[in-house]
């Protein structure tokens, strides 16, 4: 399919802006540019931070009634425009359509759900000695920086998250897939005041412009665990607050009770959806000893019969690793697997074609120490782990730098359920593997983050609290 991409625009201070630089835009299905996108300069980032702080004290004044309206009205565009935007993703991020489709209605349910948490102070005691309220007040300007896995479905909760507590925000898209989210601010210029949005492209670059700037109250940032320290590092300049939601290496635990009929397909779709390109997908499986060849063949069956191709084919389940960096590290974890003489049961290679696609690889026989199970491969590659007792699966889970997610999977429940309240992780499933609850808060342990986004806590970390000492009445 051949798309005509309308040139996109920076939104600065409510006005939409070009530049004089500007970047390609690669499609990661064919590897050549479809389109160019401008580069925003140190100069745009300043005003944009400066329109920020201008606009934030009145939005702050608004209540959360009138906020939880406007940004409403942003998931009614998104929904009016999610043919647009989805085109858009497939293009940049080479996804189905389908699932791009189910990208844009995922961001405005997102803000629907978010925005019914009720904003409001505390009381913490109130007694003879006087009453203690918890007060909440915004932080100010918050920087987003988003990825290029989900670009609409992580850059609007950031967004969401922010101008429903009162800040206002600058965000910058992944110099990978900035087309569909500078639409979305283009498509945002009338729902919010000038300055209370502001949405910039650029590359690794401005991130750091944007993570050192003393203009910016606060960083939430969702990417890799190496950007992840550095943008930590540069924010301490002014002691920036900090949502960091970082890479994962999730493990699951498959018991030898389970129900494989009902968790084959659950677990193959946790662990390939967006072709291994999600921050919480499965990457390593642990399976129990008496169900581990059953598990293997079946998860073998499944990648082998997999439709990978062009988002806008019809029928295709999976498309391409994003970039071709990413697509070079993927490609030589699998190098690495066959020097290590794992069983590749299915896949295990590039595929003949233009584009970074890469046959969905299901590896059995295979240990910790390799790379493929201990770093995080972020491609369609699942490598399955066997072992006889649970408490040494439990110590091999967690057995990592990494903390995002976990499951365990068992006709158990009891069981399982105790069982993953040991992962250790910030998320734990039975019986399920990914999906974030707007109402639920959601982020990683050790270096897969710092903080919370999503629900009343996820929220909160967008304000400061103040603890307010009121002497009783007398």
């Amino acid at each position: 399919m051949t798309l005509r991409v309308r040139p996109v625009m920076h939104l600065i201070d409510g006005q939409l802006e070009g530049d004089e630089s500007s970047f390609n835009v690669v499609n990661p299905s064919t590897g050549h540019a479809c389109a160019t996108c401008p580069e925003a300069s140190r100069d745009q980032l300043n005003r944009a931070v400066v329109a920020a702080r201008r606009a934030q004290p009145q939005w702050a004044a608004t209540t959360p009634t009138e906020r939880r309206e406007l940004l409403c009205r942003l998931a009614g565009v998104l929904r009016e425009n999610q043919a647009e935007l989805a085109a858009l993703i497939t293009l940049e991020q080479g996804k189905p359509l389908a699932r791009a489709l189910d990208e844009v209605q995922r961001a405005a349910a997102q803000i629907e759900r978010l925005t019914s948490i009720v904003l409001e102070k505390e009381l913490l005691r109130n007694d003879s000695t006087g009453r203690v309220e918890l007060h909440f007040r915004p932080l100010g300007v918050v920087g987003a920086i988003t990825p290029w896995n989900m670009p609409i479905v992580l850059a609007v909760p950031k967004i969401t998250h922010a101008l429903y507590t009162g800040n206002t925000i600058v965000l910058k898209p992944s110099p990978y897939t900035p087309l569909a989210t500078l639409r979305l601010g283009e498509l945002a210029r009338y729902v919010f005041p000038r300055g209370v949005l502001n949405v910039l492209a650029g590359g690794n670059e401005f991130g750091q412009w944007m993570s050192e700037h003393t203009g910016l109250d606060k960083i939430s940032f969702t990417g890799s665990v190496a950007t992840g320290k550095r943008v930590m590092a540069s924010a301490a300049v002014n002691l920036k607050r900090l949502t960091l939601e970082l890479g994962g290496n999730d493990a699951a635990i498959v018991l030898d009770d389970a129900d494989l009929k009902t968790a084959i397909p659950k677990i193959f779709a946790a662990a390939f959806a967006n072709s291994g390109q999600v921050c919480m997908a499965i990457k390593r499986l642990y399976v129990q000893d008496k169900v581990y060849e059953q598990v293997c063949h079946a998860l073998a069956e499944l990648a082998g019969s997999a439709r990978v191709g062009d988002g806008f084919e019809p029928d295709v389940q999976f498309g391409p690793v994003q970039n071709r960096p990413q697509y070079e590290i993927v490609k030589g974890i699998l190098e690495d697997v066959a020097r290590d003489r794992a069983r590749i049961l299915a896949g295990g290679h590039a595929l003949d074609r233009a584009g970074y696609f890469i046959a969905p690889t299901v590896v059995a026989d295979i240990t910790e120490g390799t790379r493929l199970v201990d770093e995080e491969p972020f491609g369609p590659v699942l490598p399955i782990l066997r072992f006889k007792e649970v408490e040494d699966a439990v110590r091999r889970a967690n057995d990592t730098c990494f903390g995002l997610g976990g499951s365990v999977w068992s006709r158990d429940i009891d069981r399982a359920a105790s069982i993953a309240a040991r992962l250790e992780a910030g998320v734990s499933w039975v019986n399920h593997h990914t999906g974030a609850d707007a109402l639920v808060p959601f982020g990683g342990a050790k270096e897969s983050g710092i903080g919370r986004e999503y629900g009343k806590e996820g929220l909160r970390q967008y304000m400061e609290t103040v603890s307010v000492f009121i002497p009783p009445d007398r």
